[in-house]
């Protein structure tokens, strides 16, 4: 049985007309801004709206190359990182995207956060051949190197993530039922792809799958569903916040179910500590990224880089955040790219640069996490491990997943 909720697609088609720039700006609308001592980022993230929570990734961001700034910029440029607001709306990010191509006259756009506002954006920024790296989206349909070239991914796609879950479901529970609350936005209905096309015959046992929407007011009852429905396995598919609520209304019902949550839930600050640290004993998950509030990495060196960031250049922040770890990250593997760059800063070389990583390690990657792209790979990271929350740390078991490479990713 399938509850689901309003289902809304939003179709945006958008191709910009090539018409004369300005003086200011170069007079072909794909040609390269000029030689100066400056690298101009543009960035789409919600800080505010019904997704806000992830608006961390880009002031993360900020602060990160604000540090680089400090430290000399990147081959002798200061970099100008201008990140916009699109309150999760697609038609925001894409007009905010062409200002700040056509305006602010930005080298690339980097870490836009959210799959809508990426597609949205996508044929225009290939239409001038802008490079749009590290996607802030785990959607396959943002690495398509030959049909979209200028377009980037950057963390391990969701279907795959989505197969972890259901091959970690076959190896330890082939004959259990199954419960899915999962978002309903292309964010989870993707992971809940991966787990179905994962789970192949063993979908049988799906008992009910409900979706719900990101401000929904029945989380309540959806979870009272889910729990008459006797089953063995709970995967939750979402972000953090509704996670933790979710998985305390489990744990106010006297329902313990073997407890599955999507890797950006994951957090022990944001999603484990506020639904309970005992409530929350025992859940599964699978990451790349270390979890800044575990402490497991307390004397870790890359993390304790980490914290002197945080307190020198980003102190109105948790420490705690897994979403500005990510953006931290992001960052991270951007300046990476930008220094392989030397004094050749085109987008066509910026390109170049993103589509040759050779076994790159983020400092606050797990271990064994590696970033590696060509010209034919746009999935950068397609490892992660699975974990399990012990009520203070999570525990990691079994090896380093490389995660399936969908057909179609390097279309």
């Amino acid at each position: 049985m399938r509850v689901t909720g309003r289902l809304l697609f939003v179709l945006i088609a958008a191709l910009a007309s090539l018409g004369a720039m300005s003086q200011e700006r170069s007079d072909q609308p794909n040609s390269d801004p000029g030689s100066d001592k400056e690298i101009r980022i543009g960035n789409i993230v919600p800080y505010s709206g019904p997704l806000s929570e992830f608006g961390a990734i880009g002031k993360a961001e900020a602060a990160y190359f604000g540090m680089i700034n400090d430290r000399g910029g990147i081959n002798g440029r200061k970099v100008r990182f201008i990140s916009r607001d699109d309150n999760s709306d697609p038609a925001t990010a894409l007009q905010l995207t062409r200002d700040l191509v056509e305006k602010d006259d930005v080298h690339l756009m980097f870490g836009s956060f959210g799959t809508p506002g990426n597609l949205a954006t996508r044929w225009y920024l290939n239409e001038k051949k802008i490079p749009q790296l590290f996607v802030a989206s785990g959607d396959e349909e943002l690495s398509q190197a030959r049909a979209f070239p200028w377009t980037m991914g950057w963390q391990p796609p969701f279907r795959s993530e989505g197969r972890i879950y259901a091959n970690y479901i076959q190896a330890y529970y082939p004959r259990k039922k199954i419960v899915v609350l999962w978002q309903n936005d292309q964010f989870g209905r993707m992971l809940y792809k991966g787990i179905q096309e994962g789970l192949g015959d063993l979908n049988r046992h799906v008992l009910v799958d409900v979706a719900f929407d990101i401000n929904d007011e029945h989380l309540e009852g959806h979870v009272a569903i889910l729990k008459r429905a006797d089953a063995d396995i709970f995967v939750f598919l979402g972000v953090p916040s509704t996670a933790a609520k979710v998985i305390g209304l489990a744990a106010s019902l006297k329902w313990h179910p073997v407890f599955i949550v999507n890797d950006a839930s994951a957090s022990i600050a944001n999603a484990m500590a506020p639904a309970g640290l005992e409530n929350s004993a025992g859940v599964i998950s699978a990451a790349f990224l270390k979890d800044p509030s575990d402490p497991a990495w307390k004397d870790d060196p890359a993390m304790k880089d980490w914290f002197a960031f945080m307190d020198r250049y980003h102190k109105d922040e948790s420490t705690n955040n897994s979403a500005a770890l990510y953006g931290y990250a992001a960052a991270e593997a951007l300046t990476k790219v930008l220094k392989q760059c030397g004094d050749d800063l085109s987008r066509d070389n910026i390109m170049r640069q993103a589509a040759s990583l050779r076994d790159y390690h983020p400092s606050v990657a797990l271990p064994n996490i590696r970033m590696n792209t060509s010209p034919e790979n746009y999935l950068p990271i397609r490892q992660m491990r699975l974990v399990q929350f012990d009520g203070r740390s999570w525990q990691p078991f079994g090896a380093v997943i490389e995660t399936a490479f969908t057909e179609g990713a390097a279309r």
